[in-house]
């Protein structure tokens, strides 16, 4: 039995923008592990100057992220759809363990299998240092972003 992850190429409007918003709350969870079974096993990943292929390498890779990025907070929104490929624009907010914020800005490209895994996923990313009393990421870190909290395009970003 092979794994599918709906939805499912070839995709629309609506059906890709439900698949951004299972990526943001999947990434949102933090769990390295959880967040790789939305990629194929050979999924191949351009991190910002990092390149690298498989679902262990993501996981290693997340993992890495995670213990330096506390506080860690995502929004993601569509840019763009094909039959198999999405285009987002995100942004993230993390405290660093010295106790300073960044705002982490970006744009991602994926490419999805007929079972609605990403085997390909290209992310260009700048950090910005931010002052806490800038942030604009506030809801509670163990659930997912609530609908009503505004998304990128509403809170000017």
């Amino acid at each position: 039995m092979s794994e599918s992850r709906p939805p499912l190429p070839p995709f629309t409007y609506e059906s890709a923008v439900k698949k951004v918003r299972a990526a943001e709350d999947g990434w949102n969870s933090c769990n390295a592990e959880k967040v790789s079974l939305a990629y194929t096993v050979d999924s191949r990943w351009r991190n910002r100057s990092m390149i690298f292929q498989g679902r262990e390498a993501i996981v290693n890779f997340l993992k890495r992220k995670w213990e330096h990025e506390f506080d860690y907070r995502l929004i993601k929104e569509i840019w763009a759809h094909s039959e198999n490929r999405i285009a987002v624009r995100f942004a993230y907010e993390y405290r660093s363990a010295s106790g300073s914020w960044f705002r982490a800005y970006g744009n991602e490209n994926w490419e999805f299998d007929e079972n609605g895994l990403m085997r390909v996923r290209h992310a260009s990313i700048n950090d910005i240092a931010i002052q806490e009393s800038e942030r604009l990421f506030h809801w509670d870190r163990s659930a997912p972003r609530p609908a009503d909290h505004p998304g990128l395009t509403e809170l000017g970003l």
